[in-house]
């Protein structure tokens, strides 16, 4: 086998694993082929596979455990700065009654300001989801959410009637890096309608986007009235330097 064909041979690996972990065929939890099922399966050295498993683990998608094989990690890496929680689950905390309402899905795709959001390099499938979630009475948050198709092909078929897209991004797509942009912002006539408050009611808006690896695969704006949500994260000081 040539080197480019071994390049392209590694490129097929990665992606269709990748793609059976972020579509949720294969779980968190689940125990991968071995290494030589691999090598059998796609005609390879057993150095490609191993080769691709490194990669995966890296991009902590992957959990590989000496003797017993390589697992399916959980949806979300300890090392982020800040969690990315269920948003069920945090009204849930709070002692609240939680319902969703889907507002909007539409699949279509990417624009040139979907792309800038996501950090896209090409045009793709998307879906674009508006959901808004309660709190008892009284709306708790807007999650306007795009899905990057070609990263989580598993969501064009998924309507978000028994999960909303928070709760569904959560429990079946793992990801290995995450960015997020906090700012205060008045909510304008069409956010406050949403979230039953005045206009130029304070609100905490968060931009987060989320990747395996380079291939970014959601981009979500929750937008928050700001006396029911607040962040909190805890710091250690690094080995580095200091603020």
């Amino acid at each position: 086998m040539d080197k480019h064909s071994a390049m392209s041979l590694h490129g097929k690996i990665l992606t269709e694993i990748e793609q059976n972990i972020l579509s949720g065929r294969w779980p968190p939890g689940f125990r991968i082929p071995s290494e030589m099922e691999l090598t059998v399966h796609y005609g390879c050295s057993r150095m490609t596979v191993n080769k691709v498993l490194t990669q995966l683990a890296q991009a902590g998608l992957l959990e590989r455990k000496r003797k017993a094989g390589s697992f399916v990690t959980r949806p979300h890496t300890s090392s982020a700065v800040l969690e990315i929680p269920d948003l069920r689950q945090v009204v849930l905390g709070m002692g609240q009654e939680y319902t969703s309402q889907l507002l909007s899905r539409l699949q279509r795709r990417s624009t040139r300001e979907d792309m800038d959001a996501m950090r896209m390099s090409k045009t793709s499938s998307v879906v674009h989801a508006l959901c808004l979630h309660m709190a008892g009475m009284r709306p708790f948050c807007i999650e306007d959410r795009l899905i990057n198709l070609e990263a989580v092909p598993d969501a064009e078929q998924e309507m978000f009637t028994e999960q909303s897209p928070s709760s569904w991004m959560v429990n079946h797509v793992p990801w290995s890096s995450a960015e997020h942009r906090i700012r205060a912002e008045a909510a304008s006539a069409e956010t406050a309608g949403l979230l039953k408050v005045a206009p130029g009611f304070p609100c905490l808006v968060i931009d987060r986007c989320t990747w395996t690896g380079r291939l970014p695969i959601t981009f979500v704006r929750l937008t928050f009235p700001a006396d029911l949500y607040e962040l909190d994260a805890h710091f250690s000081p690094s080995a580095v330097g200091s603020a």
